[in-house]
C-alpha cells in the first residue's frame, strides 16, 4: 500500500486548517453534506439518462451517525451517490486544481488568527474535516465499477489508498474525532447544524442516534434504543412559494449551496409560468469570489431540469461579466438528456438566460437607488459590470446607468445621468480622460477644460481604455476622449496661438523639435488646450492611446509598428519661450528630449531610455548650479 504525498498547495491548506484558530468549526458538516448532495445529484442524473443505470432502484439519502468512546469517537457521513474511482480520490482529495484556491493561499499573511478567518470567507471543502478529526477515512465505490477503495489520511503525512469493499455505489466518510470535535458528538448539535446550513438540501438527511428509554423496573438499567430520524425538510427550496419564504430562509439556503459564511448582498427569485415555465433564484455575494479574475473561474449557476441537477460548470448559463452571480435555473421545458452542445444552442435556455440577465440587471439598478449600498456593490463588482459594456450590446443602455466614476469636480463616484445634469448649457460632448494613474486628475490634458469650467469624467481603471473606446454615446451625448488630438476642436483656441499671427521662429522651433523627435512622435503642433504645462502628448484622432497600445501588446494583439503620438506645445509657457530663443544646439536637443520624457511620465508611461533621461537631467542640473 503506497503512501501518496499531498500537492504542495494542499499541504499549505492542511497546515492552516489543523492549526486553525477559526472558531466556526461546525462548517465541516456543511461542506461534507454539500459534497454528498452533489454526488447524489450526479447519480440521479445517470439513472434518468443512462440505460445502464435506469433500472437500478435509487432512493437518494445522506446518513449521519456518531459514536462516543474513550478508545475513539467517530462521526460518519454516508451517501449512496455516484461515488469515486481511485483516480477520482487522487484528483479530488490529493490536489487542488482551482486557481481560486491557490489565490486564497496567496492571501495568507502568516498571522494565524487573520489567516484562520479566511477559512470562513472561502470555505475549504472536504479538508475542513481536519479541524475536528485526527484521521479521516473515505470508503467509496463508483457507480458502474466493481472495486471499492479506502482513502486514509492524518492530514499531515500524506494519504494511502487501498482496495476495499462496499455493497453499493456511494461514499462513507469516517471522522476519528479529536478534542476540538468532541462538542459535535450529540444529536442536538448535529441536528442543529444540519438545520442551520443544510435544511434545504433536496435529498433527505437521516441522523442515527441512541435514545434511553426508562425501564419500568426500577432495578433494571434504562433500555437503549437505536433510532433514525430525518432531520431536514428535503425539498427544492427554489420551488417554494415566495410568499412562504423569509429573508432568513433565503440567507440560510444561500450559505448551504455557496459555501459562503456571509449573507448575500441581495437575491432575486423568479417563478415564471406561461410560454416558458421556469424558476430562477439568484444571489449577489457581499464579497467578490477569489477566482473572479481568473480564466478558470468557477461558474456560479447550477442548472436543473424538473428539479433534476444537470450541470454547475457550464459558463454559458450566464455572461462572463456576471460570473460573480450565484444561483439556480430550473426549467420545466428542457429534456433531461440534453447535451452541453445542445444547451449552448437551445432557444428555450437562450430565452431564460436573456430574461435572467435583464432580471439581475434590474435588481442591480434598483440597488443603485441607495448610494451607500450600491457603492458597497460597486467596490466589489464594478469592473465586471464595465466588462459588460464591451460584451453585451443588447443591455448596454442599462449597464451604462450602472457605471460610476470620479470627475474633475467630484471626489466621490457619480453616474452618467448625474454628469449630464451638471453639463454646461452649450456643452455638446461628454468628455473623459483614461489612464490608470491615480494622479490623472492633475493631467495637463485637462487644463483647458478646468479653465473653462467643463467637467471631465476620470476613467482610471486599467480596462477603461478598452471599454469606453467601444462606447460611442450616452443617450443624446457623444463621448469624447481628451487623450485624443480632436477633443478641443469644439473649444475656442486662444487667439494668440493661431497660425496666422505666430512668428516664423516658432515654426522653425516646431520643425527642429520634429526633427529631433522624428522617431518618437507623429507631429509637433501648437496647443490650444495647455494653460500651465509646457507640453503634452496626445493620440491622433483615430489612433489608440499609448495605454491602449500597451494593453493590446500585453494581450498579444498589438501591432509590431509603434503608433506615434502627437506632441502639443504651449507657446505661452516661459520654458517654451526660452526654448524658442535657443532653437538649436545640444542644450536645445536635451531640453526637447527631457520635455518628451516628462510628457511620457505624466501619461503614466515608461521613459523609453531611462539612462539617457538621467544623463540629460543630471547635465541640466549641473549647469543650473
Amino acid at each position: 500500500m503506497a503512501k501518496h504525498k499531498f500537492q504542495t498547495e494542499v499541504n499549505q491548506l492542511l497546515q492552516l486548517i489543523i492549526h486553525s484558530l477559526y472558531s466556526n468549526k461546525e462548517i465541516f458538516l456543511r461542506e461534507l453534506i454539500s459534497n454528498a448532495s452533489d454526488a447524489l445529484d450526479k447519480f440521479k442524473y445517470l439513472t434518468l439518462t443512462n440505460k445502464k443505470f435506469s433500472s437500478q432502484s435509487f432512493q437518494p439519502r445522506v446518513d449521519i451517525s456518531f459514536k462516543k468512546s474513550e478508545s475513539g469517537s467517530r462521526i460518519i457521513i454516508s451517501d449512496n451517490g455516484i461515488g469515486m474511482s481511485k483516480n477520482d480520490l487522487k484528483e479530488n482529495l490529493g490536489t487542488i486544481a482551482r486557481s481560486g484556491t491557490k489565490n486564497f493561499l496567496g492571501k495568507l499573511s502568516g498571522d494565524m488568527k487573520k489567516d484562520s478567518n479566511l477559512i470562513g470567507q472561502f470555505g475549504v471543502g472536504f479538508y475542513s474535516c481536519f479541524m475536528v478529526a485526527d484521521t479521516v477515512e473515505v470508503l467509496t465505490k463508483k457507480a458502474g465499477e466493481k472495486t471499492a477503495f479506502l482513502w486514509k489520511s492524518d492530514g499531515k503525512t500524506g494519504f494511502t489508498i487501498k482496495d476495499s469493499s462496499r455493497d453499493s455505489n456511494g461514499t462513507t466518510i469516517t471522522l476519528n474525532i479529536n478534542e476540538e470535535g468532541k462538542e459535535f458528538l450529540s444529536k442536538w448539535q448535529l441536528e442543529s447544524i444540519v438545520k442551520k446550513y443544510s435544511d434545504h438540501i433536496s435529498f433527505p438527511i437521516f441522523l442515527e442516534f441512541e435514545e434511553s428509554i426508562p425501564s419500568e423496573d426500577k432495578d433494571k438499567d434504562d433500555v437503549v434504543e437505536i433510532k433514525v430520524e430525518q432531520i431536514n425538510s428535503a425539498s427544492a427550496f427554489w420551488k417554494k412559494s415566495k410568499s412562504s419564504l423569509k429573508k432568513k430562509d433565503y440567507n440560510e439556503f444561500y450559505k448551504s449551496f455557496s459555501n459562503d459564511s456571509d449573507d448575500p448582498m441581495f437575491y432575486a427569485h423568479t417563478q415564471a409560468e406561461g410560454t416558458l415555465d421556469y424558476t430562477t433564484l439568484f444571489f449577489i455575494p457581499k464579497k467578490a469570489p477569489f477566482d473572479l479574475y481568473y480564466p478558470e473561474f468557477k461558474a456560479g449557476i447550477k442548472l436543473y431540469i424538473k428539479r433534476v441537477f444537470i450541470t454547475e460548470d457550464d459558463k454559458e448559463l450566464m455572461p462572463t461579466y456576471l460570473r460573480f452571480v450565484r444561483g439556480i435555473i430550473d426549467s420545466e421545458d428542457l429534456p433531461l438528456n440534453v447535451s452541453r452542445e445542445i444547451l449552448q444552442q437551445n432557444k428555450v435556455l437562450s430565452k431564460i438566460k436573456s430574461n435572467s440577465i435583464k432580471k439581475i440587471l434590474g435588481e442591480i439598478k434598483n440597488l443603485s437607488k441607495n448610494d451607500k449600498k450600491y457603492m458597497e456593490f460597486y467596490k466589489e463588482f464594478g469592473r465586471p459590470i464595465k466588462e459588460g459594456l464591451y460584451q453585451d450590446f443588447e443591455n448596454r443602455d442599462t449597464l451604462l446607468e450602472l457605471i460610476r466614476f470620479k470627475t474633475t469636480r467630484n471626489d466621490g463616484m457619480v453616474s452618467f445621468s448625474k454628469y449630464v445634469k451638471g453639463m454646461k448649457k452649450d456643452q455638446k460632448f461628454i468628455y473623459f480622460i483614461t489612464g490608470n494613474d491615480k494622479s490623472l486628475i492633475n493631467s495637463p490634458l485637462l487644463e483647458v477644460y478646468n479653465k473653462q469650467g467643463i467637467e471631465v469624467c476620470i476613467f482610471d481603471d486599467e480596462i477603461d481604455d478598452i471599454v469606453f473606446s467601444a462606447i460611442p454615446q450616452y443617450k443624446d451625448f457623444k463621448l469624447k476622449s481628451v487623450n485624443h488630438s480632436d477633443s478641443v476642436e469644439d473649444i475656442k483656441a486662444d487667439k494668440e496661438t493661431s497660425d496666422k499671427k505666430r512668428p516664423k521662429k516658432v515654426d522653425q522651433m516646431l520643425d527642429n523639435i520634429k526633427k529631433i523627435l522624428k522617431d518618437s512622435v507623429k507631429d509637433v503642433v501648437v496647443s490650444s488646450r495647455l494653460t500651465d504645462s509646457p507640453c503634452c502628448l496626445v493620440a491622433d484622432q483615430n489612433d489608440p492611446t499609448a495605454k491602449m497600445q500597451e494593453i493590446m501588446k500585453a494581450m498579444g494583439q498589438g501591432s509590431s509598428d509603434k503608433i506615434k503620438p502627437i506632441m502639443e506645445i504651449n507657446l505661452n509657457h516661459s520654458l517654451i519661450k526660452k526654448l524658442s530663443k535657443l532653437n538649436k544646439g545640444k542644450a536645445f536637443s536635451n531640453i526637447v528630449y527631457l520635455l518628451y520624457d516628462q510628457s511620457l511620465m505624466l501619461e503614466g508611461m515608461k521613459v523609453e531610455d531611462p539612462y539617457a533621461f538621467a544623463g540629460r537631467l543630471n547635465e541640466m542640473l549641473s549647469k543650473s548650479l
